[in-house]
Formats: C-alpha cells, sequence, structure tokens
C-alpha cells in the first residue's frame, strides 16, 4: 500500500507539472520588457497548457510579482506582490520546491511545488521567475482509500477461503493419520480387530494399506507367540521334572509348579530371587561357578517327616554370538532310585549275611564230623540235626526271597475264589492250638483268644497265600510273647472292609521302628530274630500278599506293652441266595 501510494503521488505530481515547452515559453516571456504583452501572452499559455487540469498555477517572475494565474475567477492577482517566503527562497536560490500540506480545517491535503525559471546566455543563468504550482491530493487518497478497501477485502476473502482450504486439506491428512493413530495404539493394547481406511492411492493411502498390514501380521506373530507360550506353559506345568529359569544375573524368572512343589516355595516368592538361594547351595557355590562349569548336582532336601533327593542338571541359555543371557536348572526327583539303589546294597549285604552264618554255622559242624566226631554216638546226632535246622532256614530264606521275586516281577499268580473267612480263621488257630496240645514238653505255652463277628463273611482270596500271612502273623505273636502269654485274635466288618486283628504280649516294638517293620530283612531285635530262626522276610512277604488283595496292613504298638497287626480287606455283604447262584 506504500509502494502504491508512492506510485499515485509520482503520477499526480508527473501530471500537474508542466511541460518543457511550456516553462521555456514562461521564461521567454518573462525576459521580454513589454509586461503587458508578456502577461497576455503567459495567459494565453496558461490557458493552452490547462487542459483537465486542477492545479492552481501561478507564474512569478523575480521581483515577486505574480505575472499570471489559470484560474479565470481569479484574475484579480496578477500583478500584486506574492507574500509567500518559500516562492521568494526559491527566486534566489534558483532550487525546485515541494511540499505537502494538510488543511486542519478543511481536512484536505495539498502539493505545492515552486519550479524556477531559469534562462541561459553567455554561460550565465539567471532565474527570471517561478512557477508555482498547488493542487489538492484528496483525489489521489480517495483513490488509494478504495484501492486499499480492495485490498483488504480481497485479502480478507482470499484469507477465508485459504483458511477453509486449509481446513479441508488438513483434515483430509489428519483423518487417515489419525485413524492409524487411534489403531497404532489398538494395537499396543493387543486389539487386532479394527482397520484403518485406505481413502486414496496416494503416500497416505500406502500407509494406511502398511499399517493394516502390519496389525495383520502383529496379530499372526502374537497369535503364534501366544500359542508358543501356551504350548511351553503346558509342558512345564505337565513335567513331572522341575524347571527353573533366570535371567544373566541368576535371578529366577521362570519356575513350574513341580519346582515348587519340590523346593516348597510358592511360585510367586521365588521370582527374582537368586537361584543359589532357591536352591541353597550359596556356601558352596557362586553364580559364576555354574555360569563357567556347569554341572550336575545332588541336593539333599530330607526331613524328619519326608526324604526329598534331587538331581540338579545346569544348562547355559546361549545366543548365537556366545551371549549368555541365563540358566536353566532341571530338577529331577531321584529320592526312590536312591532308596532302591539304598535297598539293593542292603538287600545284598544281607542276603550274604543271612547265608554266610548258616553256611559256617553248616561248614564246623561238618568238619566237626570230619575229623572224627561221627563217631561219638552223642555228639554226631546233635551236630547233623543243626546242620538240618540251617539247611532248612536257608532253604526258607530262599523260598521267601522266590516269592518276593516273584510278586516283584508280576509272575505271582493269585488263585482267588470266594472263600468264608471266618472258618479260615479258625482253621488256621486250631492248627496252633493242635500244635500245642501235641507237643508234651512246649518250650513256651500261650493262649489264643477269639473275637468273631457271628456272621460268615465271604471274601476273595487266594487261600493258601493268605493263609501264609495268619501263620506269620500268629508265629511272630508266638516268638515275641512270654511264655504263658495271651494272644487275642479279632474278626470283624465295617461298612466296606473286613477286619483282622492279631494282638500279643510282647515287649513291642518302638516307635521309630513300626514304619520300616514291613521291610525286607528288617528286624527290631536283630539278635534275637536270627536265635528264633527268623529271616525278616515274613512281615514284607505278608504285606506283598495283602494288597495283591487290594487290601491293607498295618501295626500299631507300645513298647513294653505288646503289639497288635491288623489286616483289613475289601468286602461286600453276600446274601446266602446270591452265594448259591454264584456255585
Amino acid at each position: 500500500m506504500r509502494q502504491l501510494e508512492h506510485q499515485n503521488l509520482a503520477t499526480f505530481k508527473n501530471q500537474i507539472q508542466l511541460q518543457t515547452y511550456v516553462t521555456n515559453s514562461l521564461t521567454t516571456q518573462l525576459s521580454q520588457s513589454n509586461e503587458t504583452k508578456a502577461n497576455g501572452r503567459i495567459k494565453t499559455i496558461l490557458n493552452d497548457s490547462d487542459s483537465g487540469n486542477t492545479a492552481q498555477i501561478q507564474v512569478i517572475d523575480n521581483k515577486g510579482t505574480i505575472r499570471g494565474t489559470n484560474q479565470i475567477n481569479n484574475q484579480a492577482i496578477v500583478g500584486q506582490k506574492t507574500t509567500d517566503d518559500n516562492v521568494k527562497n526559491a527566486i534566489y536560490n534558483g532550487k525546485k520546491f515541494e511540499k505537502t500540506t494538510y488543511d486542519s480545517s478543511t481536512g484536505a491535503r495539498y502539493y505545492t511545488m515552486i519550479s524556477p525559471l531559469i534562462k541561459s546566455s553567455n554561460n550565465n543563468s539567471t532565474v527570471v521567475g517561478v512557477v508555482y504550482t498547488r493542487a489538492n491530493l484528496d483525489s489521489v487518497y480517495d483513490s488509494i482509500n478504495s484501492i486499499t478497501l480492495i485490498y483488504l477485502f480481497a485479502a480478507s476473502i482470499a484469507i477465508i477461503l485459504g483458511l477453509l482450504i486449509s481446513i479441508v486439506i488438513s483434515r483430509a491428512i489428519t483423518r487417515p493419520i489419525e485413524e492409524m493413530k487411534k489403531q497404532t495404539i489398538r494395537i499396543a493394547r493387543g486389539d487386532y480387530s479394527g482397520q484403518v481406511h485406505v481413502y486414496g492411492n496416494d503416500e497416505l493411502g500406502q500407509l494406511a494399506s502398511a499399517v493394516n498390514n502390519l496389525s495383520v501380521r502383529v496379530e499372526e506373530s502374537h497369535e503364534s507367540t501366544e500359542s508358543e507360550r501356551r504350548r511351553l506353559d503346558s509342558v512345564l506345568a505337565n513335567m513331572t521334572d522341575g524347571v527353573l529359569a533366570t535371567d544373566r544375573r541368576g535371578n529366577v524368572i521362570i519356575i513350574n509348579e513341580t519346582a515348587a512343589s519340590f523346593l516348597d516355595l510358592d511360585e510367586n516368592q521365588a521370582m527374582g530371587k537368586s537361584i543359589l538361594d532357591v536352591l541353597d547351595i550359596r556356601k558352596d557355590y557362586s553364580l559364576r561357578d555354574l555360569l563357567e562349569k556347569p554341572d550336575e548336582l545332588i541336593l539333599d532336601f530330607s526331613s524328619e517327616d519326608h526324604s526329598l533327593v534331587l538331581h540338579a542338571h545346569f544348562s547355559l541359555i546361549q545366543r548365537e554370538s556366545g551371549f549368555i543371557s541365563g540358566l536353566v536348572c532341571v530338577l529331577r526327583d531321584i529320592t526312590e532310585q536312591q532308596r532302591i539303589d539304598q535297598d539293593r546294597k542292603q538287600f545284598v549285604s544281607n542276603v550274604s549275611h543271612e547265608l554266610r552264618t548258616p553256611l559256617t554255622s553248616v561248614r564246623s559242624y561238618i568238619e566237626a564230623l570230619s575229623d572224627g566226631a561221627w563217631k561219638d554216638p552223642k555228639l554226631a546226632p546233635k551236630f547233623l540235626k543243626v546242620t538240618q535246622d540251617e539247611t532248612d532256614r536257608m532253604i526258607r530264606m530262599i523260598n521267601d526271597l522266590l516269592t518276593l521275586s516273584r510278586m516283584d516281577s508280576g509272575t505271582q499268580k493269585m488263585e482267588v475264589e470266594l472263600v468264608n473267612i471266618n472258618e479260615l480263621f479258625n482253621y488256621v488257630l486250631n492248627r496252633f492250638d493242635m500244635i500245642l496240645k501235641k507237643e508234651d514238653h512246649p518250650e513256651k505255652t500261650y493262649t489264643i483268644k477269639r473275637y468273631f463277628t457271628k456272621r460268615d463273611l465271604w471274601v476273595d482270596l487266594d487261600t493258601d497265600r493268605f493263609t501264609q500271612v495268619l501263620d506269620n502273623l500268629m508265629n511272630n505273636a508266638i516268638k515275641y510273647s512270654p511264655d504263658g502269654g495271651v494272644i487275642t485274635c479279632r474278626l470283624y466288618e465295617t461298612r466296606n472292609k473286613v477286619i483282622l486283628s492279631v494282638s500279643d504280649q510282647g515287649l513291642g516294638i518302638p516307635r521309630k521302628d513300626i514304619p520300616h517293620i514291613f521291610d525286607r530283612f528288617y528286624r527290631v531285635d536283630k539278635a534275637r530274630s536270627r536265635q528264633q530262626g527268623g529271616s525278616g522276610l515274613g512281615l514284607a512277604i505278608s504285606k506283598e500278599t495283602v494288597e495283591a488283595l487290594h487290601g491293607q496292613i498295618w501295626a500299631e504298638s507300645v513298647e513294653g506293652k505288646g503289639s497288635t497287626f491288623y489286616i483289613a480287606l475289601p468286602y461286600e455283604p453276600v446274601e446266602e441266595e446270591d452265594l448259591w447262584d454264584e456255585v
């Protein structure tokens, strides 16, 4: 707008400025000596040059006298002296003068220009007068104001249209970007259901398609990862071995239920703890030892209540670059294996000891007989009797071992039949009563008391095997009862069990030995049992037989007050009519 103002003012000044030939003519007339004739010519020149020019023009000579004006109604000022100091200065200095003034009373602007008229002759320049021009600038500023209003209006419309267009364009750009932003947030939250709308095939459309493809790929990858994680969790949860995994600092980050059960820990309690503390091996090993030389360890977590021996195998979690990012520890319960190994060693030791003792005795007596004792009619029968007893003892032991071996291998067949257990139990007890009556001088006397239910109880049994069990219990009761003791036998039924019990009045069994009395070769009083011919296998055979019949056998004892052995067998009441139908 400033440039427009300058251009319009310059144009206006050019319009009101007299042409060169006009100023030359005025200079010539001012140089004439005949003022009257010159003034007439000046008036004619001004009238001829004032074609549509609205400016006020006065021609003033170098004496300050107004010689002519283009205002027809103001010709009276011709011949008068000018009072304008600017005119006098221009005459005196011979320089052009321009000035713009503002009339506060009328609110009009005026442009004043005083141009000197110079006559040159013989290289001398003489100011013969000036041309005084005064013009009203209102038309110029009105035009400038009109154009300014037009510019402002056009600019306003352009701004409004620009804003509308920018809003439309920005919406066209930001809408798909906003949708893509929301979709990426949903993807980050695990929601892959949405799709970004593709508005075109431009860069934003290609980006939207890429986001949709990314959503599908991330969903597939997430599902694959979740599937693998669930599979891994299922494998870890159903493993019989315990598994622990750590980070590179040795802190537990994965533990399955089996490992937590082995270590008697809560899974959340173990997370974040050092594996050295979880396995309680910090005193013997450091994390560097496990990382540099992963080895296999045997960890004993046995207590008074239960036995637990674990085999720990360590392996490294290592990347292709060789960076070690953690450890994996697999815990395997080898308690049973250790017990079996211990039992096997104990078994070999016991069998060797049990056979060596009678064999040594037999060898000694045979050597004595070989040395001439067979000729002694008193000693020879005694030596032969001892040899026969020791041989019978070894045969019984070997037969018991064969029986246990067949039971362990599953080759021992049970000939199960429906048996009246009342009669079977009575039969066994009657046999022991007859043995006592037949012996004229028994080593030990005893009394058998019976407390049986009056109802006949029919149970599926292998008669021979179960008879052997009852014989073992009765023999033990007789062996460990004092002379003249009472052996109490009971038989009764519960809702679905038949209970048999044999009680003696012997020394009883110490509390610490009760859990082991059914173990093979286990004796509470080893010297006394061996002296009485026991092999330590009778109760083990009894337990195997009762369990093969789906029953239970256990003992209760108070030291010094005798022992009671119980047998519980499965029982279903059978009516007499049903019994005959089955037969």
